[in-house]
């Protein structure tokens, strides 16, 4: 390891600084395009030790857990909050528009639509043991270490009001020695918990983590590995008009804001068609919107979430015929028989993609359809995999869910013309 003069010339992929050298590329993370810095590196990479110039695009982070590795910074949680709006915003924008590129789509990409600090309502929290109770935090960047913070400027104001009954639960959850992870989701009428953990619980554990849960108010669900422990009220998330009980650890769009954003892009999409198909459909973020338009089926392998779709359709007044159906779309997709009866479609798969389904859609008399996806990667090659099959491309929109991060969600919609 050495210590350089660095000149970073661009952000890379992940959010690093780039700098060139005659060696070849060198990435810095916490570094602007303008800065003049000093690093210790190795290789490839490379960490900071001082900014010589600093960059007119380099702005000071609102997060004290945010930088460099020190007792209190490198939670690990975000990459970008010292880069100023403009150069952040272009620069997730151009991922989605290189991401296309690689698959010489040709699109008009939407300037990239903000989300506001403090609106992201599902986090997901390390925690571990330790001789003073659980620490309670973010790992930080590459590494299994957990960093506490005291603060999140991109959750909710519920999630950071309850971070001292969540260090609390943590350290009664905490019976084994391995770190753990709490998913904590913003919801009414109070936060719900899910532990992943790779230990088990004896009953007495149980009781007292009930205990526990049911002396914080700021809570008014736990589950440990899947298994509800104690529901105090259901908790409940509003998509659309229709409120759904989402089951533990079910997914759900980190950011009401941006899911409203996604919802309404859809929907203004797909509403003319009179069956939608939703697949990926989760707990219905689309289909329950839909359904104020369209007969719609959903189609999705987890079976809680789908369970959660159906009861939260059945109780709602106004909406148009929803159907379930429980399938996994990798091992069986809908085939081009049972895609004939849909005039419109929208999918949203994980990060992986929907490479097979794809197939079978881009042979498909679909009409409309809309694509979304956290991946801009994976969504271009389904994107070429459906304009090769004669569907164009109206429009892509990227939406900043994961603020200061190097992720983003994008909504794509397609046409097929007229023959």
């Amino acid at each position: 390891m050495s210590a350089q003069k660095l000149d970073i010339t661009r952000l890379g992929g992940q959010g690093d600084g780039i700098a060139e050298t005659p060696h070849g590329q060198i990435f810095v993370p916490f570094t602007v395009p303008g800065d003049v810095i000093n690093a210790a590196v190795e290789k490839t990479r490379a960490s900071l030790i001082a900014v010589l110039t600093p960059s007119p695009d380099r702005v000071t982070p609102p997060c004290p857990h945010f930088g460099p590795d020190d007792e209190n910074a490198g939670c690990g949680g975000c990459a970008l909050q010292h880069v100023a709006d403009s150069v952040y915003q272009d620069w997730k924008r151009g991922l989605v528009v290189a991401a296309l590129e690689s698959r010489n789509i040709v699109a008009d990409v939407a300037p990239l639509v903000t989300c506001e600090p403090g609106t992201r309502r599902r986090v997901v929290f390390a925690a571990r043991r330790t001789d003073k109770g659980a620490i309670l935090g973010f790992n930080r960047a590459s590494s299994h270490q957990i960093i506490k913070v005291e603060t999140c400027v991109v959750a909710s104001e519920r999630i950071n009001q309850a971070l001292p009954a969540l260090r609390r639960l943590a350290t009664a959850v905490a019976v084994g020695k391995e770190a753990f992870r709490f998913y904590v989701l913003d919801a009414v009428p109070g936060v719900d918990i899910a532990v992943d953990a790779p230990f088990k619980l004896t009953e007495p554990d149980r009781l007292r983590i009930i205990n526990a849960v049911r002396a914080e108010q700021a809570v008014s669900r736990l589950s440990f590995n899947d298994e509800i422990l104690i529901e105090k009220q259901p908790p409940q998330l509003d998509f659309g008009r229709v409120i759904v009980n989402p089951p533990p650890g079910g997914f759900v769009q980190a950011s009401n804001q941006a899911e409203t954003v996604m919802g309404d892009l859809v929907v203004g999409h797909l509403k003319k068609s009179k069956r939608v198909a939703d697949l990926f459909s989760g707990s219905g973020t689309f289909a329950l919107r839909l359904a104020e338009h369209s007969h719609v089926h959903a189609v999705e392998a987890d079976g809680p979430s789908l369970a959660a779709l159906d009861k939260a359709a059945r109780r709602s007044q106004g909406l148009k015929p929803v159907t379930v159906e429980k399938r996994d779309l990798f091992r069986r997709p809908l085939m081009l028989a049972e895609l004939k009866a849909y005039q419109g479609l929208v999918f949203d798969p994980p990060r992986a993609g929907a490479e097979v389904q794809v197939g079978d859609i881009a042979r498909s008399t679909v009409k409309h359809i809309a694509a979304v996806s956290c991946n801009p990667t994976t969504l271009a090659r389904d994107l070429e995999i459906l304009i090769k099959g004669g569907y164009k491309l109206m429009s892509v929109t990227p939406i900043d869910q994961f603020l200061w991060s190097s992720h983003v969600e994008v909504v794509a919609l397609l046409e097929r013309p007229k023959r």
